[in-house]
């Protein structure tokens, strides 16, 4: 079934133009879409509304100030006196296409339609449920400031707007699905940004054809990436506007998606998904160090099951003063089974926690103490060594910024430990060569994914290994080709 719809004037006639917007909203087919025939000056006129999307007092006053009017004063350009004197809103607007209406009172607003005029008035008296910024799960910091995103598309443009006051602030507005009319805006600072990237990204928005976005912005990433049997992400989630500014004022663009809490920030590397804003809320050497603990977790979730798993299976590779690194007794069960045992546990263990209330959650943590620490080992399931390694590698996983490159970096842990399970010696320098050649292959926006290392930039690598103090950078990374290179 085709969705498309061609344009439908409004008539003259108002009986004609609320027949035709009665039967396109389902107005007597859904208690929530409401018909309000009334009748101010002398007029006709009927209101057409979303019950839950509209403000009650704003939608009241109006109409109490329009039920003062008086024929005469409507008599003579009706339209234009309406717009600029007897509806004192800010937001309001006028169209002559009946499809348009339709789509604007579905989104929220409210439509006006008056007896004897060939335009239909639009006001964005809407309001939403919605719950208040509060600091995001994901990237709570000890100090800073503690508000987020949250499900509304206009609340995190202004909180975007209170921390850039910038003139060159753009916020151009976009709708995506043939069905759902998703609204999406495309955020930059024009002064800065690289406007062929904003292009090529409004293209590639304006290009997705589905019904809708019911999954918002993970759905709009899956069309605009592409790339779906590789896990990395190529772009980067954000809930902070303290976050989203600083890639702004950076050159980065920023998309956000109405119903959603999280900003896309484009381009972006693989080393943008292990910063943290706590690196920039504490002293930079501070800053520094918690980056170093924070590189060396990420690379310990990746290679050190695999690596351990080697050196278990080829003792001889050990040196004697590292002999202890090895497993003594390996248990009934082969280590491999056991890793892939204890991987698909932890997974298990991750998705119960999200399922589980929170009044239950220490409940799930002790019998998965007692499930995996001790039951486990004492039934000869699992050793004290494959344990441990694992935990290692857990918590580095967690410890990574980057939600999505924390279950990407899992995926690449299981595929390393099954090559050198297989090859040995061989399988883990081929498995981490493959690894790296992958990421040196992908692009985000056309910007290499492991610059700057590879290619490689001596300056920017240097900032990706050290957090270095603000007034030391005063230069936007190049990659980016910001128009104003100079901070």
């Amino acid at each position: 079934m085709s969705y498309e719809v061609k344009k439908k004037l409004v008539s003259k006639s108002l009986q004609e133009n609320t027949s035709y917007l009665s039967e396109r909203l389902g107005v007597k087919k859904s208690f929530d879409v409401i018909q309000l025939d009334v009748e101010y000056a002398g007029r006709e006129m009927s209101l057409f509304m979303v019950d839950g999307f509209v403000k009650d007092d704003i939608l009241h006053y109006l109409m109490k100030y329009l039920s003062e009017l008086t024929a005469e004063q409507l008599e003579e350009h009706t339209l234009e006196k309406l717009l600029k004197t007897y509806i004192p809103y800010v937001e309001i607007d006028k169209t002559d296409d009946l499809n348009t209406v339709v789509q604007t009172v579905l989104a929220g607003p409210t439509a006006l339609v008056v007896d004897g005029i060939d335009q239909v008035i639009l006001i964005d008296a809407r309001t939403y449920p919605v719950r208040g910024p509060q600091e995001p799960d994901m990237e709570r910091v000890v100090r800073g400031s503690r508000d987020g995103y949250v499900e509304t598309i206009v609340f995190n443009t202004a909180l975007t707007r209170r921390r850039v006051r910038d003139r060159s602030l753009r916020m151009e507005y976009l709708q995506i699905g043939r069905r759902s009319k998703t609204d999406v805006v495309v955020c930059y600072l024009e002064d800065i940004a690289d406007l062929s990237h904003v292009e090529d990204l409004k293209k590639s928005l304006q290009a997705i054809d589905t019904d809708g976005l019911p999954m918002g912005e993970k759905t709009i990433e899956e069309f605009i990436s592409g790339r779906h049997l590789n896990p990395y992400p190529v772009v980067r989630y954000t809930e902070r506007p303290d976050t989203a500014a600083a890639h702004l004022y950076e050159g980065h663009v920023i998309v956000f998606v109405d119903g959603s809490p999280s900003a896309i920030i484009t381009p972006t590397t693989f080393w943008h998904h292990l910063q943290h804003a706590e690196e920039y809320r504490n002293k930079p050497i501070v800053g520094a160090y918690l980056r170093l603990v924070r590189f060396i977790a990420v690379w310990a979730s990746i290679f050190i099951l695999p690596l351990w798993y080697l050196l278990a299976k080829n003792p001889d590779l050990l040196p004697e003063n590292l002999k202890y690194i090895g497993i003594e007794d390996p248990g009934k069960v082969p280590l491999l089974v056991q890793f892939l045992l204890i991987e698909l546990g932890i997974d298990v263990l991750r998705m119960a926690a999200i399922h589980t209330p929170s009044s239950l959650a220490t409940a799930l943590g002790l019998v998965a103490a007692l499930m995996v620490g001790q039951v486990a080992v004492e039934v000869g399931l699992l050793t004290n060594e494959v344990i441990l390694y694992l935990a290692i590698a857990a918590i580095g996983t967690f410890a990574t910024p980057s939600y999505e490159l924390g279950l990407a970096n899992r995926i690449y842990r299981i595929c390393l430990l099954l090559f050198t399970a297989w090859l040995g010696v061989i399988g883990f320098v081929v498995g981490v060569t493959g690894w790296i050649i992958m990421l040196s292959r992908m692009k985000s926006f056309n910007v290499p994914y492991l610059y700057p290392f590879i290619p490689f930039n001596y300056r920017a690598m240097r900032d990706v290994l050290f957090r270095s103090p603000m007034p030391l950078k005063n230069r936007r990374p190049p990659f980016l080709h910001p128009q104003d290179p100079d901070r």
